[in-house]
Protein backbone atom coordinates (compact mmCIF):
# COMPACT_ATOMS: atom_id res chain seq x y z
CA UNK A 1 0.00 0.00 0.00
CA UNK A 2 1.18 3.59 -0.83
CA UNK A 3 0.68 6.24 1.87
CA UNK A 4 1.40 9.76 2.09
CA UNK A 5 1.77 12.16 5.05
CA UNK A 6 1.51 14.54 3.13
CA UNK A 7 -1.20 13.49 0.01
CA UNK A 8 -1.92 15.91 -2.70
CA UNK A 9 -5.09 18.46 -1.25
CA UNK A 10 -6.69 18.80 -5.26
CA UNK A 11 -10.37 20.07 -4.38
CA UNK A 12 -10.87 22.98 -1.87
CA UNK A 13 -13.64 24.83 -3.70
CA UNK A 14 -17.37 23.98 -3.31
CA UNK A 15 -18.47 21.98 -5.77
CA UNK A 16 -22.49 23.23 -7.73
CA UNK A 17 -23.33 22.07 -10.48
CA UNK A 18 -20.55 20.10 -11.54
CA UNK A 19 -18.25 22.81 -11.41
CA UNK A 20 -15.54 24.04 -8.82
CA UNK A 21 -16.52 27.39 -7.41
CA UNK A 22 -15.63 29.93 -4.79
CA UNK A 23 -17.80 30.63 -1.76
CA UNK A 24 -19.94 33.73 -2.22
CA UNK A 25 -18.26 35.67 0.04
CA UNK A 26 -15.08 34.63 0.08
CA UNK A 27 -14.68 33.14 3.23
CA UNK A 28 -12.36 30.22 3.76
CA UNK A 29 -11.83 28.09 6.67
CA UNK A 30 -8.82 26.11 7.80
CA UNK A 31 -8.26 22.10 8.12
CA UNK A 32 -6.07 20.97 10.64
CA UNK A 33 -4.35 18.37 11.03
CA UNK A 34 -4.99 16.59 14.54
CA UNK A 35 -1.75 14.35 14.96
CA UNK A 36 0.02 18.31 14.83
CA UNK A 37 -2.55 20.84 15.18
CA UNK A 38 -1.24 22.64 12.49
CA UNK A 39 -3.32 23.75 8.99
CA UNK A 40 -2.50 21.91 6.35
CA UNK A 41 -4.73 23.80 4.39
CA UNK A 42 -7.96 26.14 3.34
CA UNK A 43 -11.08 25.20 1.87
CA UNK A 44 -13.87 27.62 0.65
CA UNK A 45 -16.90 28.40 3.36
CA UNK A 46 -20.18 28.10 1.89
CA UNK A 47 -22.95 30.47 3.37
CA UNK A 48 -26.65 30.90 2.79
CA UNK A 49 -26.21 32.23 -1.24
CA UNK A 50 -24.14 29.06 -1.92
CA UNK A 51 -26.72 26.67 -0.61
CA UNK A 52 -29.55 28.60 -2.60
CA UNK A 53 -27.15 27.93 -5.65
CA UNK A 54 -26.21 24.35 -4.91
CA UNK A 55 -30.61 23.71 -4.31
CA UNK A 56 -31.31 25.31 -7.37
CA UNK A 57 -28.82 23.35 -9.30
CA UNK A 58 -30.06 20.25 -8.00
CA UNK A 59 -33.55 21.07 -8.35
CA UNK A 60 -33.28 21.52 -11.62
CA UNK A 61 -31.60 18.38 -12.18
CA UNK A 62 -34.40 16.27 -10.37
CA UNK A 63 -36.75 18.13 -13.29
CA UNK A 64 -39.02 15.89 -15.37
CA UNK A 65 -36.88 16.01 -19.06
CA UNK A 66 -33.94 16.03 -17.46
CA UNK A 67 -30.97 14.08 -17.60
CA UNK A 68 -31.36 12.39 -14.52
CA UNK A 69 -35.05 11.81 -14.59
CA UNK A 70 -35.08 10.30 -18.13
CA UNK A 71 -32.23 7.85 -17.15
CA UNK A 72 -32.92 4.73 -17.20
CA UNK A 73 -32.41 3.18 -13.57
CA UNK A 74 -29.88 0.24 -14.82
CA UNK A 75 -27.64 3.32 -15.98
CA UNK A 76 -27.72 5.01 -12.58
CA UNK A 77 -26.74 1.52 -11.46
CA UNK A 78 -23.84 1.70 -14.10
CA UNK A 79 -22.53 5.00 -13.29
CA UNK A 80 -22.55 3.99 -9.44
CA UNK A 81 -20.34 0.74 -10.60
CA UNK A 82 -18.19 3.47 -12.22
CA UNK A 83 -18.23 5.05 -9.10
CA UNK A 84 -16.62 2.33 -6.92
CA UNK A 85 -14.24 1.54 -9.99
CA UNK A 86 -12.62 5.25 -9.30
CA UNK A 87 -12.55 5.18 -5.40
CA UNK A 88 -10.82 1.29 -5.55
CA UNK A 89 -7.97 2.76 -8.12
CA UNK A 90 -7.84 6.02 -5.87
CA UNK A 91 -8.01 3.86 -2.45
CA UNK A 92 -4.82 5.08 -1.24
CA UNK A 93 -4.82 8.79 -1.94
CA UNK A 94 -8.30 8.70 0.04
CA UNK A 95 -7.06 6.90 2.84
CA UNK A 96 -4.01 9.38 3.31
CA UNK A 97 -6.83 12.35 3.10
CA UNK A 98 -8.98 10.87 5.46
CA UNK A 99 -6.03 10.22 8.03
CA UNK A 100 -4.95 13.64 7.64
CA UNK A 101 -8.26 15.34 7.87
CA UNK A 102 -9.41 13.63 11.10
CA UNK A 103 -6.56 11.66 12.73
CA UNK A 104 -7.64 8.06 11.96
CA UNK A 105 -5.20 5.41 11.96
CA UNK A 106 -4.18 4.79 8.47
CA UNK A 107 -5.30 0.80 8.46
CA UNK A 108 -8.53 1.72 9.93
CA UNK A 109 -8.71 4.70 7.27
CA UNK A 110 -8.23 2.04 4.61
CA UNK A 111 -11.14 -0.32 6.10
CA UNK A 112 -13.05 2.94 5.93
CA UNK A 113 -12.51 2.98 2.05
CA UNK A 114 -13.10 -0.78 1.32
CA UNK A 115 -16.47 -0.61 3.28
CA UNK A 116 -17.64 2.25 0.99
CA UNK A 117 -16.89 0.94 -2.01
CA UNK A 118 -18.32 -2.49 -0.59
CA UNK A 119 -21.40 -0.11 -0.19
CA UNK A 120 -21.73 1.66 -3.62
CA UNK A 121 -20.91 -1.48 -5.03
CA UNK A 122 -24.47 -3.05 -3.06
CA UNK A 123 -26.69 -0.25 -3.94
CA UNK A 124 -25.09 0.01 -7.92
CA UNK A 125 -26.85 -3.53 -7.51
CA UNK A 126 -30.44 -2.20 -6.44
CA UNK A 127 -30.77 0.53 -8.35
CA UNK A 128 -33.19 -1.21 -11.10
CA UNK A 129 -34.74 -3.41 -8.41
CA UNK A 130 -36.80 -0.99 -6.42
CA UNK A 131 -40.28 -0.94 -7.74
CA UNK A 132 -44.42 -1.06 -6.64
CA UNK A 133 -47.15 -3.55 -6.33
CA UNK A 134 -50.45 -4.33 -7.86
CA UNK A 135 -53.01 -4.36 -5.56
CA UNK A 136 -56.36 -6.61 -5.31
CA UNK A 137 -58.77 -3.29 -4.62
CA UNK A 138 -62.19 -3.32 -3.59
CA UNK A 139 -64.26 -2.44 -6.49
CA UNK A 140 -64.12 -2.09 -10.33
CA UNK A 141 -60.97 -0.49 -10.35
CA UNK A 142 -57.32 -1.48 -11.08
CA UNK A 143 -54.74 -0.45 -8.52
CA UNK A 144 -50.59 -0.44 -7.98
CA UNK A 145 -47.61 1.52 -6.55
CA UNK A 146 -44.93 3.45 -7.70
CA UNK A 147 -41.65 3.30 -5.90
CA UNK A 148 -40.61 7.50 -6.76
CA UNK A 149 -37.19 9.54 -5.54
CA UNK A 150 -38.28 11.69 -2.76
CA UNK A 151 -36.58 14.43 -4.65
CA UNK A 152 -33.86 17.11 -3.30
CA UNK A 153 -32.09 15.50 -0.26
CA UNK A 154 -29.83 17.81 2.03
CA UNK A 155 -27.50 15.14 3.56
CA UNK A 156 -25.27 16.53 6.48
CA UNK A 157 -22.36 14.37 7.26
CA UNK A 158 -20.65 14.22 10.35
CA UNK A 159 -16.70 14.07 10.86
CA UNK A 160 -15.84 10.96 12.58
CA UNK A 161 -16.75 8.75 9.52
CA UNK A 162 -17.09 11.06 7.00
CA UNK A 163 -16.74 8.50 4.26
CA UNK A 164 -18.67 6.06 5.23
CA UNK A 165 -21.46 8.56 5.99
CA UNK A 166 -21.23 9.65 2.54
CA UNK A 167 -21.52 6.43 1.47
CA UNK A 168 -24.69 5.46 3.74
CA UNK A 169 -26.51 8.67 2.54
CA UNK A 170 -25.04 9.75 -0.92
CA UNK A 171 -24.91 6.27 -2.72
CA UNK A 172 -28.88 5.09 -1.71
CA UNK A 173 -30.24 8.17 -2.35
CA UNK A 174 -28.79 8.77 -5.96
CA UNK A 175 -29.29 4.99 -6.38
CA UNK A 176 -33.36 6.12 -6.15
CA UNK A 177 -32.94 8.93 -8.24
CA UNK A 178 -32.86 11.62 -6.14
CA UNK A 179 -30.75 15.01 -6.37
CA UNK A 180 -28.06 16.03 -3.64
CA UNK A 181 -27.11 18.81 -1.81
CA UNK A 182 -24.57 17.46 0.72
CA UNK A 183 -22.90 19.80 3.79
CA UNK A 184 -19.88 18.21 5.00
CA UNK A 185 -18.44 18.80 8.66
CA UNK A 186 -16.35 21.65 8.88
CA UNK A 187 -13.82 19.35 10.47
CA UNK A 188 -13.31 16.83 7.92
CA UNK A 189 -14.13 18.59 4.49
CA UNK A 190 -11.50 16.86 2.15
CA UNK A 191 -12.16 13.34 1.37
CA UNK A 192 -16.03 14.61 0.38
CA UNK A 193 -14.93 17.11 -1.76
CA UNK A 194 -12.67 14.23 -3.30
CA UNK A 195 -15.35 11.99 -3.65
CA UNK A 196 -17.42 14.97 -5.47
CA UNK A 197 -13.99 14.70 -8.25
CA UNK A 198 -14.98 11.28 -8.48
CA UNK A 199 -18.46 11.38 -9.40
CA UNK A 200 -17.92 13.97 -11.79
CA UNK A 201 -15.38 11.61 -13.88
CA UNK A 202 -18.09 8.90 -13.21
CA UNK A 203 -20.21 10.89 -15.31
CA UNK A 204 -22.86 12.02 -13.13
CA UNK A 205 -25.25 14.35 -14.69
CA UNK A 206 -24.54 18.53 -13.91
CA UNK A 207 -26.60 19.27 -10.46
CA UNK A 208 -27.07 15.49 -9.64
CA UNK A 209 -24.56 16.00 -6.99
CA UNK A 210 -23.21 19.06 -5.15
CA UNK A 211 -20.77 19.27 -2.28
CA UNK A 212 -20.35 22.49 0.46
CA UNK A 213 -18.02 22.81 3.32
CA UNK A 214 -19.33 25.14 5.85
CA UNK A 215 -20.79 25.25 9.45
CA UNK A 216 -23.90 24.39 10.91
CA UNK A 217 -25.35 28.09 11.49
CA UNK A 218 -24.25 29.62 8.07
CA UNK A 219 -24.27 26.13 6.00
CA UNK A 220 -26.21 23.59 7.26
CA UNK A 221 -29.46 25.94 8.84
CA UNK A 222 -30.08 27.39 5.53
CA UNK A 223 -29.87 23.70 4.04
CA UNK A 224 -32.50 22.36 6.30
CA UNK A 225 -34.84 25.33 6.18
CA UNK A 226 -34.78 25.35 1.88
CA UNK A 227 -37.90 25.56 0.86
CA UNK A 228 -37.34 23.55 -1.93
CA UNK A 229 -35.11 20.89 -0.37
CA UNK A 230 -37.81 17.61 -0.08
CA UNK A 231 -35.63 15.68 2.50
CA UNK A 232 -32.90 15.96 5.59
CA UNK A 233 -30.99 12.93 6.43
CA UNK A 234 -28.77 14.12 9.31
CA UNK A 235 -26.10 12.48 11.62
CA UNK A 236 -24.54 14.16 14.93
CA UNK A 237 -25.65 14.53 17.76
CA UNK A 238 -29.20 14.73 19.58
CA UNK A 239 -28.94 17.79 20.60
CA UNK A 240 -28.60 19.55 17.71
CA UNK A 241 -30.37 16.56 15.48
CA UNK A 242 -33.88 17.75 17.72
CA UNK A 243 -33.14 21.06 16.22
CA UNK A 244 -32.83 19.87 12.83
CA UNK A 245 -36.07 18.65 12.90
CA UNK A 246 -37.85 21.25 14.73
CA UNK A 247 -36.27 24.16 11.37
CA UNK A 248 -37.57 21.21 8.91
CA UNK A 249 -41.12 20.77 10.40
CA UNK A 250 -41.51 24.45 10.21
CA UNK A 251 -40.11 25.23 6.56
CA UNK A 252 -42.34 23.00 4.42
CA UNK A 253 -42.72 19.66 7.08
CA UNK A 254 -39.65 18.12 4.13
CA UNK A 255 -38.87 14.12 5.79
CA UNK A 256 -35.91 13.66 8.40
CA UNK A 257 -33.51 11.19 8.53
CA UNK A 258 -31.83 11.16 11.93
CA UNK A 259 -28.73 9.51 12.89
CA UNK A 260 -27.85 10.78 16.56
CA UNK A 261 -25.98 10.06 19.76
CA UNK A 262 -25.48 7.05 21.58
CA UNK A 263 -24.55 4.99 24.78
CA UNK A 264 -24.20 1.80 23.72
CA UNK A 265 -24.25 -1.02 26.56
CA UNK A 266 -22.32 -4.44 26.31
CA UNK A 267 -23.73 -6.48 28.54
CA UNK A 268 -20.69 -9.40 29.51
CA UNK A 269 -22.16 -12.79 31.48
CA UNK A 270 -19.82 -14.73 33.36
CA UNK A 271 -19.83 -17.85 31.10
CA UNK A 272 -18.63 -15.63 28.39
CA UNK A 273 -14.71 -16.30 27.00
CA UNK A 274 -13.07 -13.45 28.93
CA UNK A 275 -10.02 -13.26 26.48
CA UNK A 276 -12.59 -12.79 23.84
CA UNK A 277 -14.82 -10.51 25.89
CA UNK A 278 -11.83 -8.28 27.20
CA UNK A 279 -10.88 -7.62 23.46
CA UNK A 280 -14.21 -7.10 22.15
CA UNK A 281 -15.46 -4.50 24.78
CA UNK A 282 -12.11 -2.69 24.39
CA UNK A 283 -12.14 -2.38 20.35
CA UNK A 284 -15.90 -1.44 20.99
CA UNK A 285 -15.41 1.00 23.46
CA UNK A 286 -11.35 2.50 21.72
CA UNK A 287 -11.93 1.94 17.70
CA UNK A 288 -11.79 5.31 16.50
CA UNK A 289 -10.60 6.84 19.41
CA UNK A 290 -13.77 6.32 21.25
CA UNK A 291 -15.42 8.76 18.40
CA UNK A 292 -17.92 6.73 17.06
CA UNK A 293 -21.71 7.09 17.87
CA UNK A 294 -22.38 3.47 18.66
CA UNK A 295 -19.54 2.67 20.38
CA UNK A 296 -19.51 0.63 24.01
CA UNK A 297 -18.72 2.93 26.20
CA UNK A 298 -21.61 1.50 28.74
CA UNK A 299 -19.07 -1.48 29.87
CA UNK A 300 -21.61 -3.93 32.16
CA UNK A 301 -20.34 -7.47 33.63
CA UNK A 302 -21.29 -9.74 36.07
CA UNK A 303 -19.79 -10.12 39.11
CA UNK A 304 -18.36 -13.45 39.11
CA UNK A 305 -16.13 -12.08 36.60
CA UNK A 306 -15.45 -8.25 37.29
CA UNK A 307 -12.40 -8.19 38.76
CA UNK A 308 -10.58 -10.47 36.67
CA UNK A 309 -12.53 -8.45 33.72
CA UNK A 310 -11.15 -4.93 35.30
CA UNK A 311 -7.28 -6.44 35.79
CA UNK A 312 -8.06 -7.42 31.86
CA UNK A 313 -8.91 -4.54 30.37
CA UNK A 314 -6.47 -2.27 31.96
CA UNK A 315 -3.39 -4.65 30.58
CA UNK A 316 -4.83 -4.27 27.21
CA UNK A 317 -5.34 -0.72 27.31
CA UNK A 318 -1.65 -0.13 28.39
CA UNK A 319 -0.44 -2.04 25.41
CA UNK A 320 -2.37 0.83 23.00
CA UNK A 321 0.18 3.54 22.68
CA UNK A 322 -1.45 7.09 20.90
CA UNK A 323 0.92 7.65 18.02
CA UNK A 324 1.40 8.98 14.67
CA UNK A 325 -1.58 7.77 12.97
CA UNK A 326 -0.13 7.50 9.73
CA UNK A 327 2.63 4.51 10.50
CA UNK A 328 0.88 1.39 9.65
CA UNK A 329 1.28 0.08 13.41
CA UNK A 330 -1.02 2.69 14.85
CA UNK A 331 -4.22 1.65 16.53
CA UNK A 332 -4.71 4.81 18.46
CA UNK A 333 -4.53 8.34 17.01
CA UNK A 334 -5.39 12.12 18.36
CA UNK A 335 -9.01 13.03 18.76
CA UNK A 336 -10.39 15.12 16.18
CA UNK A 337 -9.38 18.69 17.59
CA UNK A 338 -8.68 21.34 20.61
CA UNK A 339 -12.37 21.47 21.40
CA UNK A 340 -13.60 17.30 21.60
CA UNK A 341 -9.69 17.10 22.91
CA UNK A 342 -10.31 19.35 26.24
CA UNK A 343 -14.54 17.64 26.37
CA UNK A 344 -12.71 14.43 26.52
CA UNK A 345 -10.10 15.20 29.30
CA UNK A 346 -12.62 17.27 30.93
CA UNK A 347 -15.05 14.47 31.47
CA UNK A 348 -12.18 11.97 32.61
CA UNK A 349 -11.40 14.45 35.46
CA UNK A 350 -15.13 14.60 36.27
CA UNK A 351 -15.20 10.62 36.51
CA UNK A 352 -12.12 10.93 38.98
CA UNK A 353 -14.10 13.43 41.32
CA UNK A 354 -17.29 11.63 41.28
CA UNK A 355 -15.60 8.23 42.59
CA UNK A 356 -14.73 6.04 39.71
CA UNK A 357 -11.31 4.60 39.75
CA UNK A 358 -8.84 5.19 36.99
CA UNK A 359 -7.07 2.06 36.31
CA UNK A 360 -5.53 3.58 33.82
CA UNK A 361 -4.83 6.37 31.16
CA UNK A 362 -6.43 10.09 31.17
CA UNK A 363 -3.92 11.63 29.94
CA UNK A 364 -2.54 13.92 27.18
CA UNK A 365 0.07 12.34 25.15
CA UNK A 366 2.89 14.71 23.76
CA UNK A 367 2.73 18.63 23.23
CA UNK A 368 1.96 18.47 19.98
CA UNK A 369 -1.74 17.40 18.41
CA UNK A 370 -4.68 16.26 20.36
CA UNK A 371 -3.43 12.95 21.67
CA UNK A 372 -5.22 11.01 24.56
CA UNK A 373 -4.43 7.65 26.24
CA UNK A 374 -6.78 4.88 26.58
CA UNK A 375 -8.65 5.42 29.48
CA UNK A 376 -10.10 2.93 31.82
CA UNK A 377 -12.76 3.26 34.86
CA UNK A 378 -13.83 0.71 37.15
CA UNK A 379 -16.38 0.83 40.14
CA UNK A 380 -18.68 3.29 37.83
CA UNK A 381 -22.44 4.00 38.53
CA UNK A 382 -24.82 4.31 36.29
CA UNK A 383 -25.26 7.90 38.21
CA UNK A 384 -22.04 9.28 37.29
CA UNK A 385 -21.56 11.50 33.73
CA UNK A 386 -19.03 9.05 32.27
CA UNK A 387 -21.75 6.38 32.30
CA UNK A 388 -24.72 8.45 31.11
CA UNK A 389 -23.51 11.30 29.04
CA UNK A 390 -21.81 10.85 25.33
CA UNK A 391 -18.11 10.88 25.67
CA UNK A 392 -16.90 10.63 22.18
CA UNK A 393 -13.14 9.36 23.28
CA UNK A 394 -11.28 6.77 24.34
CA UNK A 395 -13.09 5.99 28.11
CA UNK A 396 -14.33 2.73 28.91
CA UNK A 397 -16.73 2.70 32.01
CA UNK A 398 -17.16 -0.74 33.52
CA UNK A 399 -20.27 -1.30 35.63
CA UNK A 400 -20.73 -4.33 38.09
CA UNK A 401 -24.25 -6.37 37.55
CA UNK A 402 -25.46 -9.61 39.01
CA UNK A 403 -28.68 -10.55 36.99
CA UNK A 404 -29.16 -10.81 33.06
CA UNK A 405 -32.53 -9.34 34.36
CA UNK A 406 -30.84 -6.36 36.23
CA UNK A 407 -28.78 -6.16 32.92
CA UNK A 408 -31.01 -5.66 30.75
CA UNK A 409 -33.05 -2.81 32.85
CA UNK A 410 -29.56 -0.81 32.95
CA UNK A 411 -29.39 -0.96 29.48
CA UNK A 412 -32.61 0.39 28.69
CA UNK A 413 -32.16 3.33 31.18
CA UNK A 414 -30.96 5.57 29.00
CA UNK A 415 -32.24 8.42 26.54
CA UNK A 416 -30.21 6.88 23.46
CA UNK A 417 -30.84 3.17 21.79
CA UNK A 418 -28.52 3.02 18.93
CA UNK A 419 -26.47 0.20 19.99
CA UNK A 420 -25.94 -2.82 22.13
CA UNK A 421 -24.64 -6.28 22.45
CA UNK A 422 -24.24 -8.98 24.87
CA UNK A 423 -21.01 -11.83 25.03
CA UNK A 424 -22.32 -15.04 26.65
CA UNK A 425 -22.25 -19.01 25.53
CA UNK A 426 -26.35 -19.28 26.35
CA UNK A 427 -27.90 -18.67 23.00
CA UNK A 428 -31.36 -18.69 25.27
CA UNK A 429 -29.72 -15.90 27.17
CA UNK A 430 -28.19 -13.92 24.24
CA UNK A 431 -31.89 -14.19 22.73
CA UNK A 432 -33.64 -12.61 25.53
CA UNK A 433 -31.47 -9.75 25.54
CA UNK A 434 -31.77 -9.17 21.79
CA UNK A 435 -35.48 -9.28 22.43
CA UNK A 436 -35.30 -6.85 25.74
CA UNK A 437 -33.42 -3.99 24.76
CA UNK A 438 -34.30 -1.38 23.51
CA UNK A 439 -32.03 -0.37 20.34
CA UNK A 440 -31.66 -0.48 16.70
CA UNK A 441 -28.79 -3.15 16.55
CA UNK A 442 -27.87 -5.80 18.46
CA UNK A 443 -25.03 -7.70 18.21
CA UNK A 444 -23.90 -11.08 20.00
CA UNK A 445 -20.73 -12.28 20.73
CA UNK A 446 -19.02 -9.11 18.46
CA UNK A 447 -19.35 -5.69 17.77
CA UNK A 448 -19.32 -2.92 15.64
CA UNK A 449 -20.77 -5.69 12.62
CA UNK A 450 -22.43 -2.96 10.22
CA UNK A 451 -22.16 -4.22 6.64
CA UNK A 452 -23.59 -2.80 3.91
CA UNK A 453 -26.55 -5.16 3.62
CA UNK A 454 -28.06 -4.95 7.03
CA UNK A 455 -30.17 -1.57 8.32
CA UNK A 456 -28.49 0.70 10.89
CA UNK A 457 -30.10 3.21 13.08
CA UNK A 458 -31.57 3.72 16.36
CA UNK A 459 -34.24 3.98 18.81
CA UNK A 460 -35.17 7.15 21.26
CA UNK A 461 -32.92 10.02 21.00
CA UNK A 462 -30.58 7.79 19.01
CA UNK A 463 -32.97 9.02 16.00
CA UNK A 464 -35.30 7.24 13.36
CA UNK A 465 -34.52 6.31 10.09
CA UNK A 466 -32.13 3.91 8.26
CA UNK A 467 -28.49 3.86 6.67
CA UNK A 468 -27.67 0.61 4.97
CA UNK A 469 -29.58 -2.56 3.53
CA UNK A 470 -33.13 -2.63 1.53
CA UNK A 471 -34.06 0.08 4.48
CA UNK A 472 -31.56 2.39 3.58
CA UNK A 473 -32.49 2.50 0.03
CA UNK A 474 -36.64 2.82 1.21
CA UNK A 475 -35.97 5.91 3.16
CA UNK A 476 -35.08 8.03 0.01
CA UNK A 477 -38.00 7.15 -1.61
CA UNK A 478 -41.76 7.66 -1.50
CA UNK A 479 -44.90 5.43 -2.70
CA UNK A 480 -47.34 6.64 -5.56
CA UNK A 481 -50.75 4.59 -5.63
CA UNK A 482 -52.29 4.88 -9.58
CA UNK A 483 -56.19 3.57 -9.95
CA UNK A 484 -57.77 3.18 -12.85
CA UNK A 485 -61.62 2.31 -12.99
CA UNK A 486 -62.66 0.10 -14.94
CA UNK A 487 -65.22 0.38 -17.47
CA UNK A 488 -68.51 -1.17 -16.96
CA UNK A 489 -68.81 -2.46 -20.04
CA UNK A 490 -65.27 -4.41 -20.41
CA UNK A 491 -65.95 -6.01 -16.74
Amino acid sequence: MVVSRNPDIRYTKLFINNEWVSSKSGQKMAVINPATGETVTHVDEAGREDVDAAVAAAKSAFQNGSAWRSMDASQRGRLLHQLAGLLQRDADHVASLLTLDNGKPITAARGEVHMVIACIRYYAGYADKMHGKTIPADGKVFSFTREEPVGVCGLITPWNFPLVCVASKVVPALAAGNTIVLKSSEKAPLVTLYMASLLLEAGFPAGVFNALSGFGPTAGSPLVEHMDVDLISFTGSSATGKKVQKMAGESNAKRVLLEMGGKSPLVILDDADLDLAVKIAHDGCMANMGQCCCAATRTYVQEGIYDAFVAMSRELALTKKPVDPFIESSEHGPLVDEIQFNKVLELIDVGAKEGAKLECGGRRVGSAGYFVEPTVFSNVTDDMRIAKEEIFGPVQSIIKFKTLEEAIQKSNASCYGLASGIITSNIDHALVYSQAVRAGSVWINTWFAITPQTPFGGYKLSGHGREFGEDGIKDYMQVKTVTIAISSKNS
